[in-house]
């Protein structure tokens, strides 16, 4: 059947299933058709973190409900797709009764591209993150337009956040795939945040407005004492620890924490990076 999770030649594929540009609305994004066509895209770009709930489904059958508990995600996008093309999320069978594990994992679309690549973990095992192996840079503050003043270690602002039951059903028919626990009581009492809302809880920006086209580069979600709980209040902090340039793009690399309100323990953690396009931007008026 088309939604069955598949096994074969060591590696679990998920279902096909169609991404979802659940932003295509706001204007001047890299979602909006008209915009990400003005900066060189296919069309309205969805957001590399809507793929993060395509791997629940196999993480369930290949880690249970430790993954949620203590797990990691990590995923550098390569492939901007558009609403509605296929995608599907596979990862390398781990080995049998594995406790503290990390495998390949990838997102691909139906004509061959590698749309995000990276690795899943459960427990506490010996290899490091995709993530955290990529060599980490900024780039001299003088080379900097759109993020100009953003310094490593900077203060990113810290917010309470929650995800009410209500947001939760709401956001359901946007996630390009569900589980149970989503809609349903879990194994620890109550529903829980999908991957995709929990980047909603943690993400940080800057205090200023960059005048630029920004879209995801990269996404690591580490669950230290998960899972993320609907109708929990949460406070988030994080920093800047890069800011860089590129041909095409700058680009700045931030870490946050996510702790319950009332006890104050830490639940997940996230490295992410966010560029922002030259092209299209009026600090770049030689780049057309």
């Amino acid at each position: 059947m088309k939604d069955e999770v598949v096994v074969k030649e060591g590696f679990m594929y998920g279902p096909w299933k169609p991404s979802i540009n659940a932003a295509a609305q706001v204007k001047g994004s890299i979602h909006e058709e008209e915009t990400a066509q003005k900066v060189g895209m296919r069309g309205g770009a969805v957001a590399g973190t809507m793929h993060l709930d395509l791997f629940p489904p196999l993480i369930l059958k290949a880690f249970g409900q430790q993954f949620f508990e203590r797990g990691c995600i990590s995923l550098f996008y390569t492939y901007a797709m558009t609403h509605g093309e296929e995608v599907r999320a596979v990862i390398k069978v781990p080995p049998e009764d594995a406790k503290d594990v990390q495998v390949e994992a990838r997102v691909e679309s139906l004509d061959n591209h590698v749309v995000a690549q990276g690795t899943i973990s459960a427990g506490n095992p010996k290899e490091i993150s995709y993530l955290q192996t990529m060599k980490i840079e900024s780039s001299p503050q003088e080379q900097l337009r759109i993020l100009k003043g953003l310094k490593p270690g900077d203060q990113l602002p810290a917010k309470d956040v929650v995800t009410s039951t209500e947001r939760m059903m709401d956001a359901l028919d946007r996630l390009e795939d569900v589980i149970d626990w989503y809609t349903q009581k879990s194994s620890w009492g109550t529903t829980i945040v999908p991957s995709s809302m929990t980047w909603g809880l943690m993400g940080m920006s800057p205090s200023f407005s960059p005048q630029g086209v920004g879209f995801f580069g990269a996404t690591e979600i580490r669950y230290v004492n998960g899972p993320i709980k609907v109708d929990v209040n949460y406070h988030t902090t994080g920093k800047a620890i890069a800011v860089g340039v590129t041909n095409r793009t700058e680009y700045y690399w931030f870490e946050s924490q996510l702790h319950e309100k009332s006890t104050g323990k830490l639940v997940a953690q996230m490295r992410h990076m966010t560029r922002f396009m030259k092209q299209g931007s009026p600090l770049y008026p030689e780049i057309k």
